[in-house]
């Protein structure tokens, strides 16, 4: 009985580590492009990152699709100062070959893209667009 049920945990951590789709455990390198979406904290400002973690980001991944190379998640927590709180209260990252693949994707599921934010935060996000440089 014991054995089985190391056996199934250790099933069940192979499968959550294989549907990881995490920056640090996908190539991301130099000349990519990484879109940031940061969520500035304040005051009567909300974020529910389960949801934000567990149903906007997987819906990106398939809207995107391939285009989409790699995605991170950061979850404010702190300030520089001691006892300072975060000025974010989360940045999502996503990760693309090239401009136009975002811009692509964006072209063709915006409307979505946006509809569901109100599903998670009252924030109105800030979004850059960087090239990847080391």
């Amino acid at each position: 009985m014991k054995t089985k049920i190391c056996l199934l945990i250790a099933a069940l951590a192979f499968v959550f580590a294989c549907q990881a789709n995490t920056a640090s455990a996908q190539a991301v390198k130099k000349g990519m492009i990484k879109v940031t979406i940061v969520y500035p904290n304040g005051e009567g400002k909300t974020f529910d990152m389960n949801y934000y973690t567990t149903k906007h980001f997987p819906m990106l991944r398939r809207l995107f699709g391939d285009a989409m190379k790699a995605t991170a998640i950061d979850k404010g927590i702190a300030g520089g100062a001691p006892g300072a709180a975060a000025p974010y209260a989360a940045i999502g990252y996503l990760y693309f070959d090239n401009i136009a693949a975002f811009q692509g994707g964006m072209k063709n599921h915006a409307a979505e893209i946006r509809a569901d934010i109100p599903n998670y935060t009252n924030i109105t996000p800030v979004i850059q667009i960087s090239e990847v440089v080391e």
